[in-house]
């Protein structure tokens, strides 16, 4: 499947902003569009109607730069949704899907990762996603029905918005998963801008869009969002009520990976994470394992 292209985004984003959003009058009149025009836009961006048409319906070739800026101007983009603009206009008309190299921690964040020690719960992320490393206590905290050495097997190794669109524990894990779920179509989207030949991202998106409705809904928005910092409201099994900040570090030996740091937004939630980590020192002395299905 082609991830995204240029015209598509240009389009769910001409549909969320009105006239009055740009400036102009309609006097009463019936629309049959929800947002502005192809030829509204195109006045209000300084060029033709005819190759905003083009350029939507991708028979323009390569837009400028100076296009795009006007464009995300008069569609108030923000710095984030430009540069996905951006991103789809380099893209050439004719890419091929390629499939990735498997990703591994660089040694350097493994370090890092085990420097937090089990008072902190941590991920390691990878470009999709997935979990290519994390600490017993971020384990415990976020998949604990997981097997905890999953990331370093390829074939059980667990994707973060799979398990957020596909299944149910994850599901019911997080009391604010409305707002997360968005929160990861709209980072997928950015990634893809990123890497439109990625195959492995295409299949997952593809995979998500055929199972879960509600991916196929948010996917079909268009929005785009950095994924760098936010709260978690957890329904956890085995400490109750936790809410967790969490903070994205970009890695520079690797810069597609993020570790994900969480750490407790009240005094309650700060007392259920040390019993969580706790009980994760108390199995690790006594040899007992958090291990789940895979």
């Amino acid at each position: 499947m082609e991830l995204e292209s240029l015209g598509a985004y240009l389009k769910t984003r001409r549909d969320r902003v009105t006239p009055a959003d740009a400036g102009l009058r309609t006097f009463g009149t019936a629309r049959r569009v929800p947002g502005l025009r192809r030829e509204e836009l195109a006045q209000l961006a300084g060029v033709s109607a005819g190759y905003y048409t083009r350029l939507e319906q991708g028979q323009a070739g390569t837009a400028s730069r100076q296009v795009l800026e006007a464009l995300a101007d008069v569609l108030h983009l923000d710095p984030v949704e430009k540069a996905h603009l951006h991103n789809l206009a380099r893209q050439p008309t004719t890419s091929r899907l390629l499939r990735p190299r498997p990703e591994w921690p660089h040694p350097r964040v493994l370090a890092l990762l085990a420097s937090l020690g089990e008072s902190t719960p941590a991920v390691v992320l990878g470009r999709r996603g997935d979990v290519l490393a994390w600490n017993r206590t971020g384990h415990a905290l976020v998949a604990e029905h997981v097997d905890f050495d999953a990331p370093n097997d390829l074939s059980r190794r667990p994707s973060i918005p799979r398990m957020f669109f596909l299944d149910s524990l994850t599901r019911d894990l997080h009391r604010n998963w409305d707002e997360l779920a968005r929160t990861h179509v709209a980072y997928l989207r950015l990634t893809a801008g990123r890497y439109p030949t990625d195959a492995r991202l295409a299949e997952l998106i593809g995979e998500l869009a055929m199972k879960s409705g509600d991916f196929a809904t948010l996917w079909a928005n268009g929005d785009v969002a950095d994924c760098t910092v936010g709260t978690m409201r957890l329904r956890h099994p085995t400490v109750g009520r936790v809410d967790v900040d969490y903070q994205v570090w970009l890695q520079p030996d690797s810069t597609d990976h993020r570790l994900e740091v969480y750490t407790p937004n009240d005094n309650a939630s700060a007392d259920a994470l040390r019993l969580l980590s706790g009980q994760v020192a108390d199995q690790q002395e006594h040899g007992v394992s958090r291990r789940g299905v895979g």
